[in-house]
């Protein structure tokens, strides 16, 4: 499913089809403009970076980084890996690739994936290499985490298989674990997006696609 969101809709004209690399391109223009912000953004801040409703989409335009995630080429890859049914959960965008390394190192990739059974597979983008995109398997992410410009921007993508459910309940281990040690990030009201193929394990699809509302939205003003 190819969004086109990144095109201005003139009339009835349908949107440009975009090859991969003009995708690469646009998330590595707003990667750019991200970097030079002053103060530098907390990381916690790019964590479901494509959401049109999370709260990156007030920095950076989340439809280029969600149209890349949809890039039919992309998916063919991500269906050797975990096979026809995919569900985009989630992404970051990691200003340095070093810090995704140290991530990997510690053994963080995977730790807070709530999805039972646990299986997916990675995308890691680097716009400024020479291989640009790297598929791996969740299962040997550690093993196979290609060399990269530590100091270069980083988009990481996670996508799940259909046959997994994405829990929501705060109270399992994966999302426990991911209050503690990242209380800034809540996976629990995450959206999500079939994005190839069919959803076998009755996956909740509503949550996450409305901003939240201000607490100040519901009070009314007293007449006097």
């Amino acid at each position: 499913m190819e969004t086109g969101f990144c095109e201005p809709l003139m009339g009835s004209v349908a949107p440009a089809v975009r090859s991969l690399a003009q995708r690469i391109g646009a998330m590595h223009a707003a990667a750019r403009q991200l970097a030079i912000r002053q103060p530098p953004l907390r990381a916690e801040r790019l964590s479901g970076i494509h959401s049109p409703w999370g709260h990156a989409s007030a920095l950076t335009d989340a439809w280029c980084f969600l149209d890349l995630c949809e890039d039919p080429e992309i998916l063919d890859n991500v269906e050797r890996l975990i096979g026809p049914d995919i569900v985009l959960w989630d992404t970051e965008l990691h200003l340095e690739a070093a810090a995704y390394r140290r991530f990997v190192e510690t053994r963080r990739e995977g730790r807070y994936w709530p999805a039972l059974p646990l299986a997916g597979a990675v995308v890691l983008v680097a716009p400024t290499a020479v291989q640009k995109v790297f598929f791996l398997s969740l299962d040997a992410i550690a093993q196979n985490l290609p060399v990269l410009d530590p100091c270069a921007p980083l988009f990481v993508i996670r996508y799940m298989p259909g046959t997994s459910q994405f829990v929501r309940d705060g109270r399992a281990l994966a999302n426990w674990i991911a209050m503690e040690e990242q209380p800034l990030i809540n996976y629990t009201t995450r959206p999500l997006w079939l994005v190839r193929g069919e959803d076998r394990a009755g996956n909740d699809f509503v949550t996450g696609f409305a901003p939240t509302v201000p607490r100040w939205a519901g009070i009314q003003p007293e007449e006097n």
